[in-house]
């Protein structure tokens, strides 16, 4: 990692008044944001993938009582089905439901601070590496599987992760599922890069944030859209390098979608917390309004690529259109529970 002048101790430039800031809220989409708006949820199936998923983190154990209020503000049920429009059945957007929940389980209690459930940036690579033994599982002496198997099953993030996959891993391929857990070790590397830098208060370059977020990013939610959706996009047309770049782009633009969407709710909690508004005014030594707009430039551009370089792909192959559409379906739908989630995001008033 290179260093410079901006990479030493920083205060992210808060805006002049965050009380006034905050106070006049607005929600919606975001005005210049490029989306294509998202196909309605059907509410009797979100409310029977809810009614699922809760009966599976009970059954489980995954969370206490008093985190319930959480868990429907997050809207779990409409998420997904938002995201997998074209989802081949229930049991497949149930799944899809699981693999999210142990996502943000695992996030908010080994990664975020604020949340006050035990995370922490200190000794995190030990938690996360943990972590990926519940989906990547252990060999070794079959006393110590044994104590390791004990161990992944007395947590309740790592039993979240465990099952899911395993719920998972029944309905997808191998190869889907073996893509599924090494992006999974993707998003655990951009946890633990994020933790380092707000450790050493580090201000990257706009582009090194945006590494960063390509790792830290939604990449395993779009990792299982065929599956989701009924079919395998095969290993080696996944492989491709055009087919890499499209599946980035997704991911990066939805990622960002995702710092946009909960700018307010960050500084609220966190002033301190690097998001690509903040990124933006600490490189540019500009106010965040000027940042936050840059920051829809920046989203725009990444999607405007997505679009295009998907429709060239498309062309190419029935089963890549199909695989594009799915990525779009996801990307359109996760914008539609930001942009309509008011319990969780609210937007700053910048225009």
């Amino acid at each position: 990692m290179s260093t410079s002048t901006n990479a030493a101790a920083f205060s992210p430039p808060g805006p002049p008044n965050l009380v006034r800031s905050l106070r006049a809220r607005r929600s919606g989409a975001i005005p210049g944001l490029r989306y294509r708006p998202a196909a309605p949820a059907d509410p009797e199936k979100v409310a029977e993938i809810d009614r699922r998923l809760e009966a599976w983190a009970r059954q489980l154990d995954l969370f206490p009582s008093e985190w319930n209020g959480d868990f429907t503000r997050f809207q779990f049920g409409r998420a997904v089905v938002l995201q997998h429009p074209a989802a081949a059945d229930l049991e497949r957007l149930t799944v899809a439901g699981k693999l999210l929940l142990a996502e943000n389980l695992v996030d908010s209690c080994y990664c975020e601070e604020d949340e006050g459930r035990g995370g922490a940036r200190r000794g995190l690579g030990g938690r996360l590496v943990v972590a990926q033994s519940a989906l990547d599982p252990f060999h070794g002496p079959a006393q110590l599987e044994a104590e390791w198997r004990c161990g992944v099953q007395a947590d309740g993030p790592l039993r979240a992760y465990h099952w899911a996959l395993k719920d998972y891993a029944a309905l997808a391929t191998p190869s889907q599922t073996d893509r599924f857990v090494h992006d999974m070790a993707r998003l655990h590397l951009g946890y633990l890069a994020e933790a380092s830098w707000a450790e050493a208060r580090h201000m990257p370059h706009i582009w090194e944030y945006l590494v960063m977020r390509q790792f830290n990013n939604f990449r395993p939610c779009l990792s299982i859209v065929d599956a989701v959706d009924g079919y395998e996009l095969p290993e080696a047309v996944y492989a491709r390098p055009e087919i890499q770049r499209i599946t980035a782009l997704a991911c990066n633009a939805t990622t960002i979608v995702n710092d946009l969407y909960s700018f307010t709710k960050e500084l609220a909690s966190d002033p301190d917390h690097l998001n690509l508004p903040q990124v933006v005014a600490g490189n540019d030594q500009c106010g965040l309004r000027s940042a936050y707009l840059k920051s829809v430039e920046i989203h725009n551009e990444i999607m405007e690529a997505f679009e295009t370089e998907s429709a060239v792909l498309s062309a190419t192959s029935p089963l890549v259109e199909r695989y594009a559409r799915s990525l779009d379906d996801w990307v359109s739908g996760n914008h539609e529970w930001h942009a309509t989630n008011t319990d969780r995001y609210h937007l700053p008033d910048y225009w």
